[in-house]
């Protein structure tokens, strides 16, 4: 077994220090100097190959600005991937839990010393600020390395409990699947990128990867630090592509054995439902990992801290412009102190900078077109629900650069049923709600169809405990935000219509890739 530290969650860097922001700002430059305007092909049994057509990448804050492409793979390029990852699994599932984890950990290294170059690549191609591309690098780093020591406890006969019977020698197997899909989403396009391949393939699977069209350079990246760490041709094919052509070739396929998926509730369900379906040819039952969204809330009583509760909630609600599946899209507050913390709340949200994520500000653009004519059509909604707190503009530009602006908004006085508080709208905007009591605070809290992240500020013990058990959700948060799980730390994953509550990052994550064998010998 290797020999190695136990694990730890990467350190955040500091901005609050000048030389922290002077290295990123100089990762900026060298990153515009080497990387921008890069092209990532198609990548399959380890060779490049070239695609007719291609898909660029544009500076979502300036979208003027093309940052690099990828190519852009065809159906017959999905099938000689499906093929090639079959061939390399033959080989790949004969290496030990060891060696398949080193070729993590050698990756993990590579990823921590070019780490500042991973950030400023996401700055450009996403609009990440500093500290939200930072977080997502070290998770990153944090999925190689934790899944690393996670597959050591599934080598070997026996790795698994089973109880004695005189006479009989008896043990479980832990095997791999097969050829895994991996569909993965922009807005983690690094973390939730590497730690959906990482994980089936250390415990010997193969992968055909397509990483979101938006964030194909920072996917590209990825696959050139796991080259350099040694990983084998074929192991993982590289194959970015349009979602609705070589997404469904490879969901529908007879000889895909699972698929793993990160994105929205109507996608997600339809790759279930076609996974589901017998293909002709096809031996095995496809196994579905999913996680699609939320419509997550906080809960505010009139016990809570109120500067916690308030910093809780503008940063749950507006870190990354609330482009995450686990922001805070609702906040719910007793009616006692409704008026308080929302004015605060407003107050605090108004004062947040917006601009580009080269110059740090709190709020940039959100990702694409597609996004911000969505959340524009959702402001329209906001304006005749409720009452329009704050924002309420998409402005498509912002310090003389044409992008995928939205203000920061904030919608007040809607009922509980609305669009506005029951549909996912991935953007800079919440919905605030006003609760008669706790009571009715959780019953809002629990009126929607999903279940992943949630929070309560309170310092009443009875109700945290009832929250515990009662409110509906796969990571609960109490007195500080509902984002940021940490790898090991807060398995992330939710249920009802948030996925198949699969914990990312925690200890029974890998299992979802491996199947049981029992073995009984008579003596």
């Amino acid at each position: 077994m290797l020999k190695i530290e136990p694990y730890r969650p990467q350190a955040f860097i500091d901005f609050t220090k000048a030389e922290n922001v002077q290295a990123y700002q100089t990762a900026l430059t060298k990153v515009r100097a080497e990387q921008l305007g890069r092209h990532f092909p198609v990548i399959i049994d380890g060779q490049e190959r070239q695609t007719e057509g291609k898909l660029v990448s544009t500076n979502p804050c300036d979208t003027s600005e093309v940052v690099g492409s990828t190519g852009k793979a065809s159906i017959q390029d999905a099938e000689d991937a499906l093929n090639g990852a079959w061939t390399a699994f033959e080989s790949w599932k004969t290496w030990t839990m060891d060696a398949r984890a080193r070729v993590l950990l050698k990756a993990a290294a590579i990823l921590k010393r070019r780490r500042l170059e991973a950030c400023a690549l996401m700055t450009l191609e996403v609009g990440k600020n500093y500290a939200e591309a930072d977080v997502e690098v070290a998770e990153g780093i944090d999925f190689l390395e934790y899944y690393a020591r996670e597959a050591m406890k599934y080598e070997g006969f026996g790795a698994a409990e089973t109880t004695w019977f005189d006479g009989e020698e008896n043990g479980l197997m832990y095997l791999p699947l097969g050829v895994g899909v991996s569909i993965s989403p922009w807005n983690f396009p690094c973390a939730i990128f590497l730690g959906m391949l990482a994980a089936p393939i250390v415990v010997g699977n193969t992968m055909i990867v397509k990483p979101a069209e938006d964030s194909g350079m920072i996917a590209g990246l990825m696959i050139e630090i796991l080259i350099e760490a040694g990983l084998p041709a074929g192991v993982v094919q590289f194959l970015p592509g349009v979602g609705e052509e070589v997404g469904e070739y490879l969901t529908t396929h007879a000889r895909t054995r699972f698929i793993t998926f990160t994105g929205s509730r109507n996608v997600g369900l339809h790759i279930n439902e076609v996974a589901a379906r017998h293909q002709k040819g096809q031996k095995f039952i496809k196994r579905v990992i999913m996680e699609l969204g939320g419509k997550d809330a906080l809960i505010i009583d009139e016990t809570a801290d109120p500067e916690v509760a308030v910093t809780a909630a503008v940063q749950g609600g507006f870190g990354f412009n609330g482009q995450k599946c686990s922001a805070m899209s609702r906040l719910i507050v007793v009616d006692s102190v409704y008026d308080d913390i929302v004015g605060q709340f407003v107050e605090r949200v108004g004062r947040l900078k917006v601009g580009t994520g080269e110059e740090n500000a709190a709020v940039t653009a959100v990702v694409n077109q597609e996004s911000f004519d969505k959340v524009s059509s959702y402001l329209e909604i906001g304006g005749s629900e409720g009452k329009v707190l704050l924002g309420g503009e998409a402005t498509g530009e912002q310090g003389g650069l044409t992008g995928h602006y939205v203000q920061p908004t904030i919608i007040g006085d809607l009922d509980a049923q609305s669009r506005m508080a029951q549909e996912e709208i991935f953007g800079p905007v919440v919905s605030v709600l006003r609760a008669r009591d706790w009571a009715h605070a959780l019953e809002i809290a629990n009126s929607t169809e999903y279940g992943l992240t949630g929070g309560v500020c309170s310092r009443d013990r009875a109700r945290l405990e009832q929250a515990r058990r009662e409110f509906e959700v796969g990571n609960l948060y109490f007195n500080r935000k509902i984002t940021g799980a940490i790898v090991g730390v807060q398995p992330f994953g939710g249920y009802n219509m948030s996925g198949t509550d699969s914990k990312a990052g925690g200890p029974e994550y890998l299992g979802n890739f491996m199947q049981l064998k029992a073995v009984t010998e008579r003596w």
